[in-house]
């Protein structure tokens, strides 16, 4: 028990429960009514929704839609996103009136994540003067994203080594950001400049450069081979077309408390998202597919085992090689790379 709390606090620290309902400020004839508690609701319940008729109209027909998916007025929401989600209702009556409403409910997951330890199988030398935004791995070769103003830059690394293979640098006026590796692509995040850059992966050539859409900065990428994942460093998780880089749809990271802010660094790794969390020396595993927290992670020994000194922050940098079926997990300014074995306690 006290290694669950302490593990929440390493990780979960500062959770921000979500809110209740908001119908909005404009005078409505109508209300939604659900039987979530103050606006939450776990994912292993039914969604039950009706109509307050505050003004006595005669009411003719009324549909709703939950996250612009038409349901009834009993939803089971275990195949629902988590997070906030938008209710509507659009309301016929009096024979020619017509009226839309809204609400919100938040879907929590229905179990705490599990908890996860790990173990030491190698280490191997890293730069210390990278300020390590990402890693992936690509043909058994370490690439690495590493940031701050007139420093950031793009790296192939032989990882046994620490030796660097290639190297560019950013423009000055970029913070580079977290990377990913697609079709002999690399992808990678700039910060608050709201660009991305695209590199041939043999040569570091830059084929071109994407805008970001709705999410306002960049912190991590990752792919599952169709989709390419984006985290801003708010709860939401952005799916981006890898073809056009369009942001098509987003997962909130929720657990069964409430949101998770911070998403930063995100690797993909059997079917899932791994995720470092800006600040927290821990990892959280995300079901991508709703944004639930399935597990965490507690890597803050390994912060302890490489040289201590006045520019040492915190955990940041996760990658998969699937060679060797084993995830590799660094920091910023760390002058060790460390190949893990995760464990369910």
């Amino acid at each position: 028990m006290k290694i669950f709390k302490y593990l929440l606090i390493i990780f979960l620290g500062g959770l921000i429960l979500s809110c209740g309902p908001n119908s909005g400020k404009n005078k409505s004839a109508f209300s939604i009514k659900t039987n979530a508690i103050k606006g939450d609701i776990s994912n292993n319940k039914s969604l039950s929704l009706s109509l307050e008729n505050k003004k006595k109209h005669i009411i003719d027909s009324v549909s709703y839609t939950l996250d612009g998916i038409k349901v009834n007025e009993t939803i089971q929401l275990a195949n629902f996103k988590l997070g906030k989600q938008t209710i509507e209702s659009i309301v016929y009556f009096n024979g020619n009136e017509k009226e839309t409403v809204s609400s919100t409910v938040t879907i929590l997951n229905d179990t705490p994540p599990k908890i996860y330890s790990y173990k030491i199988i190698n280490e191997y030398p890293h730069d210390i003067s990278s300020y390590t935004q990402g890693i992936e791995f690509f043909n058994d070769t370490l690439y690495e994203s590493t940031g701050r103003y007139k420093k950031s830059k793009l790296r192939k690394i032989d990882y046994k080594t620490g030796k660097i293979i290639k190297n560019i640098d950013l423009a000055d006026e970029y913070f580079g950001e977290g990377l990913t590796i697609l079709n002999d692509k690399i992808y990678q995040l700039t910060w608050k400049e709201g660009t991305g850059f695209v590199y041939d992966v043999n040569s570091f050539d830059k084929i071109s450069s994407f805008k970001y859409g709705n999410s306002k900065e960049g912190w991590g990428l990752c792919n599952n081979e169709n989709i390419i994942y984006k985290s801003d460093g708010t709860e939401k998780i952005w799916l981006l077309n890898s073809e056009t880089l369009v942001e098509e749809s987003y997962i909130q990271v929720y657990t069964n408390k409430g949101k998770i802010v911070g998403i930063n660094e995100m690797e993909w790794i059997n079917g899932k998202i791994y995720t470092n969390r800006y600040q927290k020396d821990g990892v959280a595993i995300i079901n991508p597919k709703n944004g639930a927290v399935t597990g965490v992670i507690n890597f803050s020994p390994l912060k302890k085992l490489v040289t201590q000194h006045e520019k040492l922050d915190v955990l940041n940098g996760i990658a998969y090689n699937p060679k060797r079926n084993t995830i590799f997990v660094t920091g910023k300014y760390w002058d060790k790379l460390f190949e893990v074995e995760v464990i369910e306690k």
